[in-house]
């Protein structure tokens, strides 16, 4: 080999190691490479935390309320917390307007020698938006006041009267308006007139702390007192904890429940208050009869010792939006009235239980009541 070979030899030799030397500071370099933050990563953290957080503050306020409610059912009644005889059963509008006959009053006394029922509130109406009520929207009336007096002495035959409010819509009854208000007092007369042995209103949706209807109250209870019969209503659940009925009339626009405090205004207004303590949105029975323990006890605590104060209970079976039949039982309200009685006035003398509805009961249901709260077979 000459000296130019040796030379460029030693010149490839050189670029080779140069070449060398670069592509491992290449590939070294390239061995580790800096990675990239994956964006949005921290605010998806962020966004479950908070997701979690807000379930919890949700479902611990209820688990903590279904908690109490089966709390509510423990226990055992007090001994003696049976009927009164001062119990009550609605009575659907057949019996005024003609469908009825002598076998089915005669049938109906006999059933009710076995309970404590007294007073039976008969649907009359329902009253005109104005007020009014037509005379022959009870037809029969007469009649069927002389046969249950006969059959059953002792019985009251009272008129069912309500109508729906224009409270949460533009169509139904008005009690802001004078006129209208006047117009419910004359029909209250005008049913007495007829041979009822009282009075007894449904009206509804009734916004807690409404004053026309403490109006119409007083006016009627002068006319019911100067006639020397009842006047009688039914009455919403009491607001289950402070301020609930506000929040839930703000979200939903119908304020479900009365305040204690108003509850017990109207029950000073009248001579009965029957709780419509069903309808609950209890999903078991041991939450639904823990339910109607804690309505009870709130009832008991206003109510006057002059006044009657009737529970509410489910003789229907229908699945709806609030009602759940196999929850809400004839045997789980009794003992939930009994619970509360229990524990709030065990000895209150003009206390009972009112039955909804005569059409849609049951022998189920009958026998669970004379069992259970009347305490016969």
């Amino acid at each position: 080999m000459t000296e130019g070979d040796d030379v460029q030899e030693q010149e490839r030799e050189q670029k080779e190691e140069t070449v060398g030397d670069a592509g491992a500071e290449e590939v070294e370099g390239a061995a580790a490479p800096e990675r990239p933050e994956r964006p949005g990563r921290p605010w998806r953290r962020r966004l479950r935390l908070v997701a979690l957080a807000l379930l919890v503050a949700l479902l611990l306020p209820v688990l903590a309320a279904a908690t109490a409610l089966r709390l509510n059912y423990t226990g055992d009644p007090a001994p003696g917390t049976y009927t009164r005889n001062r119990d009550a059963i609605w009575l659907g509008h057949a019996w005024v307007d003609g469908r009825k006959t002598d076998a089915d009053v005669t049938a109906l006394a006999r059933r009710l020698e076995t309970t404590g029922i007294r007073d039976l509130y008969v649907h009359a109406g329902p009253l005109e938006h104005d007020g009014t009520l037509s005379n022959s929207a009870y037809p029969k009336a007469r009649w069927l006041i002389r046969a249950m007096h006969a059959a059953a002495p002792g019985v009251r035959v009272q008129a069912w009267l309500g109508d729906k409010l224009a409270t949460e819509s533009p169509d139904g009854l008005r009690l802001g308006r004078a006129a209208t208000r006047a117009a419910v007092v004359t029909s209250t007369r005008q049913i007495l007139a007829a041979g009822f042995d009282g009075a007894h209103f449904d009206l509804e949706p009734l916004h807690s702390g409404d004053r026309d209807y403490l109006a119409l109250l007083d006016a009627l209870h002068r006319v019911t007192a100067a006639a020397g019969v009842p006047l009688s209503v039914a009455a919403h659940q009491i607001d289950p904890l402070p301020a609930l009925n506000s929040v839930a009339g703000a979200l939903t626009g119908h304020p479900k429940w009365w305040s204690q405090a108003y509850f017990g205004q109207v029950a000073r207004r009248v001579d009965q208050i029957a709780v419509m303590s069903y309808d609950t949105s209890q999903p078991l029975e041991s939450l639904y009869g823990g339910y109607v323990a804690q309505q009870t006890s709130l009832a008991l605590e206003v109510t006057p010792a002059s006044t009657d104060l009737l529970m509410g209970l489910p003789f229907f079976h229908e699945n709806k939006f609030g009602h759940r039949a196999a929850a809400e039982t004839v045997p789980a309200a009794v003992r939930g009235v009994r619970l509360g009685l229990s524990r709030t006035d065990a000895d209150r003398a003009r206390f009972g239980v009112a039955l909804y509805v005569d059409f849609a009961a049951t022998e189920d249901d009958w026998t669970a009541y004379r069992k259970d709260w009347v305490h016969t077979s």
